[in-house]
């Protein structure tokens, strides 16, 4: 409600130039939270999984087929297993972290976007109004006109 008051009593204030949300946004983000966007962006990633895939069939096949039974981690792979759940409860609180921050991202595009919109709003009325004066004007004068 405040903003649209803002927008309504001022509706032709101009700004030096449009935020751009990106840029709005990045400027407050702290060390964590640009690191939990590139752990986000990077676990995401089609190379991250590639990758992954790759180092658990290595595994696999080192500990079964290369060492065979002098393997460090044979077969039911429990020290994997624990590697990976651990990987797993470091890594989603961190994903999370970076979805809340997109979230919040997002919010505040919404807002501009609708703040945008208000003063849109407001200038296409203002020209409805002048529109419908010259269109007034108009119609006065060609009756003028035609009594003379």
């Amino acid at each position: 409600m405040n903003t649209t008051i803002r927008f309504l009593t001022e509706p032709f204030r101009r700004t030096g130039s449009v935020r751009d949300p990106n840029t709005a946004f990045d400027d407050t983000m702290t060390l964590g939270e640009r690191l939990a966007d590139r752990v986000a962006a990077i676990g995401g990633s089609w190379g991250f999984i590639t990758a992954f895939c790759l180092f658990l069939v290595g595994w696999s096949v080192l500990n079964t087929i290369i060492l065979g039974t002098g393997a460090f981690d044979p077969f039911p792979f429990i020290f994997l297993n624990l590697m990976l759940s651990m990987l797993a409860a470091l890594q989603a609180p961190i994903i999370m972290m970076s979805q809340n921050r997109q979230a919040a991202k997002d919010r505040l595009e919404a807002r501009m976007d609708y703040e945008t919109n208000l003063r849109a709003e407001a200038q296409i009325n203002r020209l409805l109004e002048e529109v419908a004066a010259i269109r007034a004007e108009l119609s006065c004068g060609a009756r003028v006109r035609q009594r003379a």
